[in-house]
């Protein structure tokens, strides 16, 4: 059966200025907005600021050999004797720490969440910048978008690492992103899988000495960070099979096809990989909707940071993430709570100016796909910056200095402002590390060890 894909719609033209009269026919165009993805708050913790790095950017094409095509399967019809199978293509933005000389552009062109309005984001990084010349390699962080997204969605953070010495790798999911949107099943069984073969991708790139990635990324130090069902992903690849109950979903997997992931199988008891050494998960989707149970979770062997909105309503919160998080009983796990934000807590970059607008398609204005009602954009970012090179100083590079960062008060307003007059804190400060006074505020985070 032919692989059946979605119209791609051409990309919609933007108008930037209107002539209403004679007299404005000389009007000059209005500038297109920066949109930008690095901005840093007067407020932003400690940690979010940029590192010592320039930045890098580059785009990679890879195929995933003989991936099942669930697209080509007819959940209405008989299972099928074999699984229809095809090269899986796969889209990967890689920011990397560049040579100290890099100049040039540093823009990039995203599709908004219609999949039909291309827009400029800019940063800091250079696009093609020769990579940073060095004898060690740099961690490698992987990153996986929503459903739908795509890999700009979560620049802001992927930038900002590699600037303090990560090659990171952010995928466009295969009929997941804005443009290609299908079959959800799709995304249930492939987004671990897609992890995985990324990973070994880059290590593999890593050791071939044409590519630029040789010798740069260090495979063998790998962070997953995902986001929604990028999250549901890197649970799974942390060692989180799912369950039963899950895999028979008729709106899931057709034909049982999630079985891959099935907790306690042959095959995911393969899929988890030495080389990954932690996840951070924000707003991970699936307990609310029986994928995982307190059981299944036992099989996450790898610390993990959480990251979420108190209401979500999408994931969840008390029956979504914070129950992934209990869950998770054998490992060391965190959880960072924006209170009262939403399922866009800390990871969506912020809202192009474009997006500023009702599709009629969709139904709503395209900006909400990104912001939050209660928290601003920018905030949320730099706050999930400065924990995330926190939790992955400590986790990845064996930084003890960043365990301080991490060390808080589980509720945020709890904490007490209490300095000398040198800066040197009094013994009752509690105040969150790396916070300016009066400014860790509507935040919680809380730690269970193993065995908790």
């Amino acid at each position: 059966m032919s692989r059946l894909r979605p119209v791609t719609l051409a990309c919609a033209s933007m108008i930037l200025a209107s002539v209403s009269s004679p007299a404005l026919s000389n009007s000059h165009v209005a500038a297109a907005p920066e949109n930008r993805i690095d901005s840093q708050r007067h407020d932003a913790p400690e940690l979010s600021a940029y590192g010592e790095h320039k930045v890098g950017v580059r785009t990679l094409e890879m195929a995933n050999p003989g991936q099942i095509d669930i697209l080509a399967i007819d959940p209405a019809a008989e299972k099928p004797s074999e699984w229809p199978r095809y090269d899986r293509p796969l889209t990967v933005e890689v920011w990397y720490p560049a040579d100290s000389a890099a100049e040039g552009a540093t823009e990039l062109k995203a599709y908004l969440r219609d999949g039909k309005t291309e827009v400029t984001l800019t940063g800091r990084a250079t696009r093609d910048a020769a990579p940073a010349a060095g004898a060690q390699a740099f961690p490698l962080v992987i990153i996986s978008h929503g459903y739908p997204g795509n890999r700009f969605l979560l620049s802001h953070l992927a930038e900002n690492l590699a600037s303090k010495g990560y090659v990171v790798a952010s995928i466009d999911h295969t009929d997941s992103t804005y443009r290609t949107r299908a079959a959800f099943g799709s995304t249930l069984v492939n987004r671990p899988l897609d992890q995985a073969f990324v990973l070994g991708e880059i290590a593999r790139l890593a050791g071939d000495e044409t590519s630029f990635l040789s010798g740069l990324a260090d495979a063998d130090t790998t962070a997953i960070i995902g986001y929604s069902m990028g999250a549901y992903g890197a649970v799974i690849s942390a060692g989180g099979g799912v369950t039963e109950t899950a895999v028979g979903h008729s709106w899931g997997g057709p034909h049982g096809t999630l079985g891959v992931h099935l907790s306690g199988s042959d095959s995911h008891n393969a899929l988890p990989d030495p080389r990954v050494k932690t996840i951070v998960a924000f707003a991970p989707w699936g307990y609310a909707q029986s994928f995982w149970d307190a059981e299944t979770l036992k099989g996450v062997k790898i610390p993990v940071l959480f990251v979420a909105g108190s209401v979500d309503d999408v994931s969840g919160y008390e029956t979504g993430v914070r129950a992934i998080w209990q869950g998770a009983s054998n490992v060391e796990r965190a959880l960072l709570t924006y209170d009262n934000a939403n399922h866009n807590a800390g990871a969506p970059m912020p809202a192009p100016a474009e997006a500023d607008t009702i599709d009629d398609d969709l139904g709503f204005n395209l900006a909400e796909h990104y912001n939050d009602a209660v928290w601003d954009s920018v905030r949320m970012n730099n706050i999930a910056q400065h924990f995330v090179t926190a939790w992955l100083g400590l986790h990845l590079k064996g930084d003890e200095t960043m365990a301080a960062f991490l060390d808080l008060a589980p509720n945020a307003n709890d904490g007490v402002w209490s300095r000398e007059e040198d800066g040197t804190s009094k013994p009752d400060h509690s105040h969150w590390a790396g916070f300016q006074n009066r400014t860790a505020k509507g935040l919680r985070y809380e730690v269970l060890k193993a065995g908790e």
